[in-house]
């Protein structure tokens, strides 16, 4: 698990230090530029990963930056569509709702002893559709395309309603830990 200076983390770290530039960018109301930074920093999602798993240079670190860049990304790119009209409002608060319930299960989760919830696959597929969408939706915005504005849609309907469905999992996973914690200090038994 060895040092935090690893190529894995680095990669994370540039991650989330390109989000500031593409909060300049929409700002700027450079809307392409702005798809295109989001589509780099969400492209390279899987890097960090596969890097650590490559390298051996798994670290804590690394496994609290990778979704952290992700949610920011995600969090920040959803909430400046929404003020700057990029996303339609409809498709902006579906998935803001989704994030607030998914942190405040989280935060239930850890005053219940839950440390981690397995990452399931049809999440980071979620994730992808969204990433895709909103990217687009963001080129499309200041390409003024409606052909790409339907692309977009095409991959950020399917998302959001797979965010959805894995955040029931997450739940479903969720109330299984803390049930499981429960059991085996020996909360509930009727001694």
């Amino acid at each position: 698990m060895g040092s935090v200076a690893t190529i894995p983390n680095l990669v994370s770290a540039v991650r989330i230090l390109l989000i500031p530039a593409f909060i300049w960018l929409v700002v700027a109301d450079e809307t392409a530029w702005a798809g295109l930074l989001l589509g780099v920093i969400g492209s390279t999602d899987w890097v960090d990963g596969y890097l650590a798993r490559k390298l051996d240079q798994v670290t804590e670190v690394g496994k609290m930056l990778d979704p952290v860049a992700d949610r920011l990304a995600v969090a920040i790119a959803v909430v400046l569509g929404l003020i700057a009209g990029v996303l339609p409002p409809w498709l902006a608060w579906a998935i803001i709702v989704r994030e607030l319930l998914i942190g405040i299960g989280a935060v239930y989760g850890w005053a219940n002893g839950v440390r981690r919830i397995d990452v399931r696959w049809l999440g980071k597929a979620a994730t992808l559709l969204l990433y895709v969408g909103v990217t687009w939706l963001y080129i499309a915005d200041g390409l003024g395309s409606d052909v790409l504005w339907w692309i977009a849609m095409g991959f950020a309907v399917p998302g959001v309603v797979l965010y959805y469905i894995v955040g029931l999992d997450y739940f479903r996973d969720m109330r299984s830990a803390i049930a499981a914690d429960r059991g085996a200090s020996g909360e509930g038994d009727d001694r």
